[in-house]
């Protein structure tokens, strides 16, 4: 941290800065949810600064995933923690994503349906399905995340889940599963058993 902010204040050192900023707002995991206009707030950080520590997190965060895109076969709800959780777990808003699947359950793509709110995301399958058939999806897995941190399913997140799974049924599209992702942690309804209401 001290590295990329390089310089400090007149009263601290980048060190101190540095530290000071990871003890004050709760570590990496505030730096991964922060604004670029939040970080600018910090005393001793200006746009240029709080620009680089935003960069610093986006390489971070795509070095760990850059692996796992090399279209990799989907076997367990674990592998799709391992595609999406470190991209997913400090959004601080409801994503739904659709990871689309050939015959053999290799990604296809990961699609980002839709952005809601903070505890809730509007998801139609029409959108849903729109994109797995542009794409020839074989097989679809529905993934959110809970800003809270908490992936425990909500009512609502079965309901959407058989409305899905339902929908798919009529398109001739499989969903597999729906992995919940919160902090650093998930839930498989599949794994649940609660793919069905």
């Amino acid at each position: 941290m001290a590295i990329i902010i390089r310089t400090g204040t007149r009263r601290e050192s980048s060190l101190d800065l540095a530290q000071k900023i990871l003890k004050e707002h709760g570590g990496l995991s505030y730096l991964a949810r922060a604004s670029v206009e939040e970080l600018k707030n910090i005393r001793g950080i200006g746009p240029a600064k709080a620009a680089q520590i935003k960069a610093a997190i986006e390489i971070g965060r795509r070095l760990v995933s850059t692996d796992q895109r090399e279209r990799p076969a989907i076997k367990s709800p674990q592998d799709v923690a391992n595609l999406l959780l470190e991209e997913m777990r400090y959004l601080d808003r409801e994503h739904f994503n659709a990871v689309l699947l050939d015959t053999k359950n290799r990604v296809i793509a990961v699609d980002n349906i839709s952005i809601g709110g903070l505890n809730a995301s509007l998801v139609h399958p029409r959108e849903l399905f729109k994109r797995a058939v542009i794409k020839s999806a074989a097989g679809i897995i529905l993934v959110h995340n809970h800003p809270s941190g908490n992936p425990k399913p909500s009512s609502e997140d079965k309901q959407v889940t058989y409305r899905m799974v339902k929908a798919g049924e009529i398109m001739g599209i499989d969903v597999l599963d729906h992995i919940i992702i919160g902090d650093g942690v998930y839930e498989s309804l599949k794994e649940m058993g609660a793919m069905e209401i």
